[in-house]
């Protein structure tokens, strides 16, 4: 929390105790938006702790997709996303209609696979599934979850799939899509880079190509990056091939080490244009108002069902069958 608040960060505080609500933000959020937060993590890690707030009210700082799973593990609680626009990529790579005719084309073709859906993916395509993961939990559920003998159709993201593909040996059919920010980091700068500080560590999220991954000392997702760096006592540079904003969090947890971003093709920033979108201002507004308000929709009965035995541990109710 800084020291000085702001007049705007002031009022945010002082709604969230008149309304009752708790603040969760993604790693991806400016640093002024996760310092206001109750709870940062990774999309498992938000989607585990939103099923254990006891406000009425969840202020979801992040997107679309990670507030609709809110609200799905959540069904009696209020839940507010400061910009209903604040979309993703990945999302819009993967429409739902597209997804059913190409898992009806395979089931004609008496393929035996079911579908792993990655969390950035939409409540529809979700509902379609049999497995939803998020980079915390994808390689478990890949190795330990999907039956032998089955082929796994990875939707959206070509480049985790791929990689999982590699790390546990499973056949994968992959879905052509892919995340935006972590498409564009520059293998050219990155090389510059390793040669700058030759005695940095590269880490880099599963969502990236693999030319950048292949360039990487640890691969793996926001959680198990803060982890890793954790494991480093010695002060050290990391050189940090994910969306920027990470940093903010690294450098919290970890100070004594040093990071560096990797930049993008087209500019040195390479945030996410959707996360961007979210603001104190647009915090405040949506504490006030108590809009915009994530409402239940009919494909979130099956949805929830899916996320629920995929990242909550749960027994499932009836066998997945999405694929069959």
């Amino acid at each position: 929390m800084p020291a000085v608040l702001d007049d705007i960060s002031t009022e945010i505080l002082d709604l969230k105790k008149k309304i009752g609500a708790t603040i969760l933000a993604h790693y991806y959020q400016d640093g002024e938006i996760q310092a206001l937060a109750d709870i940062t993590g990774d999309s498992l890690k938000l989607a585990r702790e939103a099923t254990m707030v006891d406000s009425p009210v969840i202020v979801f700082c992040g997107v679309l997709f990670m507030a609709e799973t809110a609200k799905m593990l959540n069904p009696s609680k209020k839940v507010l996303l400061p910009d209903l626009q604040a979309g993703c990529s990945l999302v819009d790579s993967c429409p739902a209609d597209k997804l059913a005719r190409y898992q009806e084309m395979l089931r004609a073709n008496e393929r035996q696979f079911q579908t792993v859906c990655y969390i950035n993916s939409s409540a529809k395509v979700k509902a379609l599934s049999d497995w939803v993961v998020t980079s915390g939990n994808a390689e478990d559920v890949v190795r330990n979850k999907v039956p032998p003998g089955y082929e796994i159709l990875f939707v959206p993201d070509q480049h985790l799939g791929r990689y999982l593909q590699e790390v546990t040996g499973r056949d994968i059919i992959l879905w052509d899509g892919s995340c935006m920010v972590h498409e564009i980091f520059s293998v050219g700068d990155l090389l510059k880079m390793k040669k700058q500080h030759p005695a940095a560590k590269t880490i880099a999220h599963p969502e990236c190509p693999q030319n950048i991954l292949q360039l990487a000392d640890y691969v793996g997702g926001t959680e198990a990056m803060i982890k890793h760096v954790g494991g480093f006592k010695e002060p050290t540079t990391f050189l940090v091939a994910t969306e920027p904003n990470m940093i903010w969090q690294l450098e919290q947890k970890h100070p004594r080490h040093s990071y560096l971003g990797v930049p993008g093709i087209t500019c040195a920033c390479n945030k996410c244009p959707h996360m961007a979108r979210n603001t104190l201002e647009k915090i405040r507004d949506c504490m006030e108002k108590g809009e915009p308000e994530i409402r239940w929709q009919p494909e979130f009965d099956r949805a929830k069902e899916v996320l629920t035995r995929s990242l909550l541990n749960a027994p499932a109710t009836k066998a997945p069958v999405a694929g069959d």
